[in-house]
């Protein structure tokens, strides 16, 4: 009797102490956690986080690279009552129009493809290359493809078309020409990232459309579009940043922001307030408004994603 008590009130003890033990692990483990995550927080904080505190800074003052003055929003008031401003914010918008086709055109090859359709395996290679080659390159043929002597009017002139035109030589046609080529230059990465997310459904849900008499539009749009939704989601928000924040290489190759202001954007022209004026603290200002429009954006199209789901 006195062994059975004894062992009871020993069972009784170790699961008594087994909830200590294992919260004493997790805060362990925690702690651990804390100490692994802590050399990236520092190096986000000397990387990301301390520029844009700067940039905020900066953009409050008369700054010409060396000397700083406190002007409060002097900087902001200039800002939105300049009229080159907002001929730039236009250009941008202009570029945020092409999004929607630098998105469907790579989904519907992608499905394409996915349904391994002759020759989809070179399709998959080639429409990737643009990827591959730096936007330094992608601005040199497209520059060789829309000039007076380029590609374009060696085609038109093949073909019997009576056009002859210089689209780098006009504002808007200068534009548009920078548009195709941002829509071209994403296209592979938006295609892969479309076969990817393809790869991952379930081929049964097409079985059973196909079962049900569903043509290939009708399965893409009411299958393969909704369940892909997570990855258009990633694409938009990848390709929205690099429209917004990325083409500074191209559009000084293709056209260094002319003719006139007719293809600047924000990014450019934070480089051409800087480096080309010396106005630091401007350029800085036009930088935090550029970070603003871009942060908004995505936090919009990210609820929107989000109450779709849901």
């Amino acid at each position: 009797m006195r062994d059975a008590a004894a062992f009871e009130r020993a069972v009784g003890g170790a699961q008594h102490d087994a909830p200590r033990s294992t919260g004493r692990l997790r805060r362990s483990e925690r702690r651990a956690g804390m100490l692994f995550v802590v050399p990236a927080v520092v190096l986000y904080a000397l990387l990301l986080a301390l520029p844009i505190v700067q940039t905020f800074y900066y953009s409050l003052t008369r700054w010409n690279g060396i000397k700083s003055t406190f002007i409060g929003l002097d900087n902001y008031e200039r800002l939105f009552t300049d009229p080159t401003f907002w001929r730039v914010v236009t250009n941008n918008v202009i570029l945020l129009a092409a999004i929607p086709f630098a998105i469907l055109i790579p989904l519907a090859v992608a499905f394409l493809l996915n349904e391994h359709v002759l020759g989809w395996r070179f399709f998959r290679s080639s429409y990737f290359l643009p990827t591959a080659i730096s936007w330094v390159v992608i601005g040199i043929v497209a520059v060789r493809f829309f000039a007076q002597r380029g590609i374009l009017n060696s085609l038109l002139t093949t073909l019997g078309i009576p056009i002859q035109t210089d689209m780098l030589a006009s504002e808007w046609t200068a534009m548009l020409a920078v548009a195709i080529t941002f829509i071209w230059s994403v296209f592979g990465t938006n295609t892969i990232i479309f076969i990817t997310g393809m790869a991952t459904l379930d081929r049964d849900v097409y079985e059973a459309a196909r079962v049900d008499g569903a043509g290939g539009f009708s399965t893409f749009r009411y299958i393969t579009v909704p369940l892909l939704m997570r990855f258009i989601q990633f694409a938009f928000i990848l390709t929205l940043i690099t429209g917004f924040t990325a083409l500074f290489s191209l559009i000084f190759v293709m056209t260094t922001g002319g003719p006139g202001f007719g293809t600047t954007t924000l990014e450019f022209y934070v480089y051409q307030t800087a480096f080309a004026q010396g106005e630091f603290g401007y350029a800085a200002a036009v930088g935090v408004v550029l970070f603003v429009i871009v942060f908004g954006i995505s936090l919009i199209q990210l609820r929107l994603f989000r109450d779709r789901s849901e």
